[in-house]
């Protein structure tokens, strides 16, 4: 048992040391840096807010947008660093009972062509998303921690990362152990998918008018996932619509889908928003000791 302690430690330790050089820019390639690639996707995205504004009376630097930027590190780097340790606590369960990581793949992705690999790693991973995206809606324990997501009451690309700290609990578990373990991904590949992903999920929160045309039913965009965030739902639909991260297919597939009319100017947030907690730490204890 001390063993597992110590390699928790050494994991928090290393992830630290990890985290400080690429923040630093002094990871050994400079092309695999996380950090590096969510300043430039975001400010290629921000741009395109700015220069091609959906909704043009809203301002550039709209209500709440410091505060999202702040999730979006804070989500990235600090909140992730706890959940190293847990994961670290998983492999060494595994490791007690001899288990290993390679008896749970049933499609080693290694063994494809890159863009095949690619392409299964970005479906699969995104489906897992989808149905946790789905019941962090169903169910009421899990949508008091989604609702610092839809909080948001002006659409900005820095409001995809706005979430609450618990919802990396439940997305990255399954993400790691279903999708990870399962299908066997090299690093590289897991990279390319992960900003793959997070360019789409900002264009899906930016102040865009974009749809994709006819791949609209495949990729999900900025006009459908607006209504993802609309405070009045319908009744066909009380429990959310358009659970989508970065495809669209699965809203149709699972009926889930809901575009109405042109959502530019819909309402965002939730019943009672006015007081739901405003500041990041209020927004992070949620929703322990809440009275509502």
């Amino acid at each position: 048992m001390i063993d597992v302690w110590d390699n928790i430690i050494n994991t928090f330790k290393g992830y630290a040391n990890w985290a400080w050089s690429e923040i630093t820019f002094s990871t050994e390639f400079w092309y695999i840096n996380y950090f590096l690639w969510l300043l430039v996707v975001s400010v290629v995205v921000f741009a395109f807010e700015v220069a091609f504004p959906w909704r043009k009376t809203q301002k550039v630097f709209r209500k709440d947008f410091w505060l999202d930027f702040s999730y979006m590190f804070l989500n990235f780097y600090v909140f992730a660093f706890f959940l190293s340790g847990f994961f670290t606590l998983i492999w060494e369960l595994l490791s007690y009972f001899n288990i290993d990581s390679d008896s749970f793949v049933i499609l080693d992705l290694k063994s494809l062509a890159l863009w095949a690999g690619l392409l299964i790693f970005f479906v699969v991973n995104d489906f897992v998303q989808w149905f946790t995206h789905f019941l962090l809606h169903r169910f009421d324990f899990l949508w008091q921690f989604h609702k610092v997501h839809h909080s948001v009451k002006e659409m900005g690309f820095a409001a995809h990362l706005r979430y609450h700290w618990m919802e990396n609990v439940f997305y990255k578990p399954l993400k790691t152990l279903v999708v990870l373990l399962f299908f066997g991904v090299e690093p590289q590949i897991a990279f390319i998918v992960h900003f793959i992903s997070i360019a789409i999920g900002h264009l899906n929160h930016a102040n865009l008018n974009i749809d994709y045309g006819p791949l609209k039913y495949v990729l999900n965009n900025p006009k459908m996932h607006i209504w993802h965030h609309a405070k009045d739902l319908p009744a066909s639909h009380s429990n959310g619509m358009n659970f989508g991260i970065s495809l669209s297919i699965w809203d149709y597939i699972f009926k889930t889908n809901y575009i109405p009319h042109d959502g530019r100017d819909i309402e965002l947030g939730f019943e009672n928003d006015e007081k739901f907690p405003q500041s990041l730490i209020g927004q992070s204890i949620y929703p322990l000791g809440k009275k509502d």
